[in-house]
């Protein structure tokens, strides 16, 4: 089953504005497309919107913004996280002020270290069949 829809013009846009950094990771998330910064998911797009991870400190602040919604993907208000509508991320310069904010808030969480792959399992060796047994040869008597 195919993910939904996500505005790949504004992913190119965030690509070009994160590319300096080299601890971005893009993950398919809520639907959408996640930037994950240092392990942590700093922004992302879902449909035309940009998602961001602003932290509880600046939530308040955030949500006062024009064109800014709570994120409620569960269909509840998740706390630190917004919605930013394609008018209020226009520009490049509007744009990258979000991006800062999503990236600022998660360079202030520890780096989490990629999971270590598990080794790959080596497969039990195919059981031999027993040999079929021989019946001892039969003498006829005569």
């Amino acid at each position: 089953m195919p993910g939904m829809p996500y505005d790949e013009r504004l992913a190119t846009r965030v690509r070009a504005l994160l590319s300096d950094r080299d601890d971005v990771e893009e993950k398919p998330m809520f639907g959408g497309l996640a930037f994950m910064v240092r392990g942590h998911m700093a922004c992302g797009i879902v449909a035309h919107d940009l998602m961001v991870r602003v932290g509880g400190d600046a939530y308040v602040d955030a949500m006062a913004q024009p064109h800014v919604r709570a994120m409620d993907f569960t269909h509840r208000p998740m706390p630190g996280m917004v919605y930013v509508e394609a008018e209020g991320i226009r520009s490049d310069a509007d744009l990258r002020r979000w991006l800062d904010r999503g990236t600022a808030n998660v360079e202030t969480l520890p780096a989490k270290e990629k999971p270590k792959k598990p080794a790959a399992k080596k497969k039990p060796a195919a059981k031999k069949k027993p040999a079929a047994k021989k019946k001892p040869a039969t003498r006829t008597r005569r």
